[in-house]
């Protein structure tokens, strides 16, 4: 059996995994290459694999850089049957739909509409635990934890079974349970953007969150929070949610400037069932978590700039969480500059993206063509992450260290998955290897 990495080889984004047994050729994610220029040029680059050989594509969560690809996967000849968790479908298909739209305005014709839509009819929903074959190949997905329906993919083949963490969660979420424990993969192909981090502890992040908001109500600044639109989003709205109904920080206007957030909101409300069990105890009692009093969802172009309008205190979420593209930019443009103006980013910022560049000092930036010099203040909250730091991931290797024949690890830039590919060697004895672009292996 063959395996090849097509993507997220020592770089965190662009997931593309091709698993290649006796008659199953099965990918697993197909994402979007994100960060720096040179980096996103990738995504114009043809599939090194024949896409209309494949099988089946599985999906593990609905991110962009797992998902992004899928148009034009579907448009380079693969016809088979895509697979992943209901929530992830839905997810995807609105983040895919956003994504089309950012390309067009590029001018970027990588995929049009058609082959989205193509996409989304091949889409086929399976829940967690129910195993599906695909030749002499079978699949079935666990719960990752990391975003609502993310999911790990287990695939067994030749008789040997594998297993691909997607992005795996950090514990404990805000809103979803832990990720599930498997014990008895022998060969596994794991995650690393934390690879060689610890997150603060979960008390901590929302100590953070509270005393900026606490420290732009004394200021009478504005709070910019650039969010993923899917976790993070609705992480913060149900933490801001708890701070004001509890009087632990001062009634301000909440804008969520975001209609791709706006629409995952609505996703995340549609699946309860996805939540740990005291949220959803929560959320039956009290079914409106990510709404209160002063919060404004803003879906227009117009409703956007209205929020200019507004005198500060107030507080800004919105798109896109890597400062890449979206409305964050025009907020970024206003408030950059101002000294009592706090930038607090809660996610993951690829290298060469705004946001890195930003969290490492640069002074002087350009947003929209307009060169800024930076006043405002910088704060970063790494507990927010959606993403298992150092210890979680080794900690997960660790349980299934009686099984493992082999560890690959994957989506993280190349220092955070050598670091845990050479712990994973010195500490548990296992073989660890850290792919290139396009290598393959025989397993």
């Amino acid at each position: 059996m063959k395996l090849s990495f097509h993507g997220g080889a020592r770089e965190v984004t662009g997931a593309c995994y091709l698993v290649e047994s006796g008659n199953a050729k099965l990918l697993v994610d197909c994402g979007l290459f994100q960060g720096s220029r040179e980096c996103e040029e990738l995504n114009f680059q043809p599939f090194q694999f024949d896409p209309s050989a494949v099988d089946a594509l599985l999906v593990t969560h609905a991110h962009v850089d797992h998902v992004g690809r899928i148009p034009k996967l579907v448009r380079a000849g693969f016809s088979g049957a895509i697979y992943s968790t209901p929530a992830t479908r839905e997810l995807a298909e609105l983040l895919l739909e956003d994504a089309l739209h950012l390309a067009e305005r590029r001018n970027e014709e990588w995929y049009d509409s058609s082959d989205l839509q193509r996409a989304m009819a091949l889409w086929k929903e399976v829940p967690y635990r129910r195993r599906i074959g695909v030749g002499d190949a079978a699949f079935q997905f666990r719960n990752a934890g990391h975003i609502l329906g993310s999911a790990f993919a287990e695939v067994w083949a030749e008789g040997k079974h594998l297993l691909f963490t997607g992005d795996l969660g950090n514990i404990p979420s805000v809103l979803l349970p832990p990720p599930e424990v498997v014990r008895d993969a022998e060969y596994l192909i794991i995650e690393s953007t934390y690879g060689n981090r610890s997150h603060e502890p979960p008390e901590e992040r929302i100590l953070k969150l509270e005393r900026a908001a606490e420290d732009i109500a004394a200021r009478r600044g504005v709070l910019v929070i650039p969010a993923f639109a899917t976790e993070r989003t609705q992480d913060i709205l149900f933490l801001l949610n708890e701070m004001l109904h509890f009087k632990r920080i001062p009634e301000m206007p909440v804008f969520v400037d975001s209609p791709l957030a706006i629409r995952a909101t609505a996703v995340y409300e549609r699946h309860t069932e996805q939540y740990k069990d005291e949220i959803r105890s929560l959320y039956l009692a009290h079914p409106h978590l990510f709404q209160f009093k002063k919060l404004r969802f803003t879906q227009s172009v117009e409703e956007s700039k209205q929020i200019n309008e507004v005198p500060p205190p107030k507080i800004i979420i919105a798109g896109s969480g890597m400062m890449q593209g979206g409305r964050i930019l025009h907020h970024l443009r206003r408030n950059l500059s101002d000294p009592h103006s706090i930038l607090v980013v809660v996610g993951y910022q690829a290298g060469g993206s705004l946001g890195r560049r930003l969290l490492d000092g640069e002074k002087v930036v350009k947003i929209l063509g307009e060169e800024l010099s930076v006043a405002a203040e910088i704060r970063k909250i790494n507990g927010f992450s959606a993403h298992a730091d150092n210890p979680q991931l080794f900690s997960f290797v660790e349980s299934a260290r009686d099984a493992l024949k082999r560890v690959f690890v994957v989506q993280g830039e190349e220092a955070q998955a050598l670091h845990l590919a050479q712990e994973v060697k010195d500490r548990l004895g296992v073989q660890a290897d850290v792919p290139m672009m396009h290598e393959h292996f025989e397993v």
